[in-house]
């Protein structure tokens, strides 16, 4: 990139009107505070990275008031803007999805004759990830006993826990004063009689003061959070111990996760994707200030997360075992329909048992789910 670059080169590159700029510049949202060889005004590279900043959040529909609210926060650095940027713009492609997977629907329905009622043809338009995939959790998503072990041990003596990304509960522990923190109404709504109080908030922003709880925990939630660098800073924040349950791919060509795993391995290449700018392991756990562990998986485990099924290749061609797994739905339904035709076709022939034949001896699997302790 040139040192200073002029109005209209800016307004080239970025797809925008040179009025656009100068209404920027006008109302101080984006002013080019440099000069050209020539003596006009220019952008430094600092303009440049403001000024992306705000055409990201304008893109997403951000009015300009609360852009400038954004970009002035000296809370947030370039990197965090980045993250938070990305993360929205998954959530985006995430209820795309989930509305093209209604609309889908809908027209199926239509062939056959069937006629959608007011509600559900208006539900499309309030279709969000865990709207397309929660329903599902009741059936397929349950407390694996073993890994709730290892998650409960981790608390030690911790009398009252926060469970950030709740979900339904799954792994919330029985006899502990537990809060729940769950975005999703969705999940909320399916908590069972009895569970623990649980409160509309995303983890990036707790409502809570410092040190309000012995412990905080997160399990198999952080990789939807917009900013987990952030997420788990909060954790840390309110709680004096914190529990994290997540995934580490490890480094291409070092065996990782996503090396270890037949599935991203084989058939769904397109699971490596969701990972791009997603933090290392290493900072993760130095978010909280922890250290990792690794987690098995066992054969038969209960609970129908992304890599359960390892032991159990069939399970992956039932559309409900999908629909509870987020995987899918970020995938997109293209790359979905390739991975389970190309398996459904490997295991009719054979040729998934032969390439994986070493999994029948294993009764647990190390696939790169790790237990973050701080």
């Amino acid at each position: 990139m040139e040192e200073h670059l002029t109005v209209g080169r800016v307004a080239e590159l970025a797809g925008v009107s040179v009025r656009t700029l100068h209404h920027y510049d006008g109302i101080g949202l984006v002013r080019p505070s440099a000069r050209s060889t020539a003596g006009y005004r220019a952008y430094s590279a600092a303009d440049v990275e403001r000024l992306r900043e705000v055409l990201g959040y304008r893109r997403l529909g951000f009015g300009l008031r609360e852009i400038a609210e954004l970009v002035d926060d000296p809370a947030t650095d370039a990197a965090a803007h980045l993250r938070r940027l990305r993360g929205l713009l998954m959530e985006q492609r995430d209820r795309t999805t989930a509305m093209v997977r209604a609309i889908d629907a809908e027209l199926e329905a239509r062939a056959l004759g069937i006629r959608t009622t007011p509600e559900e043809q208006l539900k499309v338009f309030g279709a969000q990830l865990y709207d397309t995939i929660g329903s599902a959790y009741p059936a397929t998503r349950r407390t694996e006993p073993r890994i709730a072990a290892r998650v409960w041990e981790a608390l030690g003596d911790a009398r009252t826990v926060l469970n950030v990304g709740a979900g339904t509960g799954s792994y919330e522990p029985p006899d502990r004063e537990v809060t729940a923190v769950e975005p999703s109404a969705v999940m909320r709504a399916q908590r069972p009689a009895g569970a623990a109080r649980c409160v509309a908030a995303a983890a990036e922003s707790l409502p809570f003061e410092d040190g309000s709880f012995d412990a905080a925990m997160a399990f198999s939630t952080v990789h939807h959070w917009q900013d987990p660098i952030a997420g788990l800073r909060e954790m840390r924040r309110v709680a004096r111990r914190v529990v994290v349950f997540t995934y580490d791919a490890g480094t291409p060509g070092t065996g990782g996760g996503l090396e270890r795993f037949w599935l991203t391995r084989d058939y769904l290449p397109e699971f490596a994707e969701l990972l791009v700018d997603w933090p290392s392991l290493a900072d993760l756990a130095g978010a909280v200030g922890g250290r990792a562990e690794p987690v098995l998986v066992p054969w038969d485990c209960a609970d129908g997360f992304f890599e359960a099924h390892w032991r159990r290749p069939e399970a992956y061609l039932d559309e409900e075992v999908r629909r509870a797994v987020s995987v899918w739905t970020r995938v997109g339904s293209e790359a979905e329909r390739r991975a389970v035709d190309r398996l459904r076709e490997d295991l009719s022939s054979g040729r998934w048992t032969e390439r994986n034949r070493d999994l029948a001896a294993l009764e647990a699997a190390e696939l790169g789910l790790r237990l973050i302790v701080a």
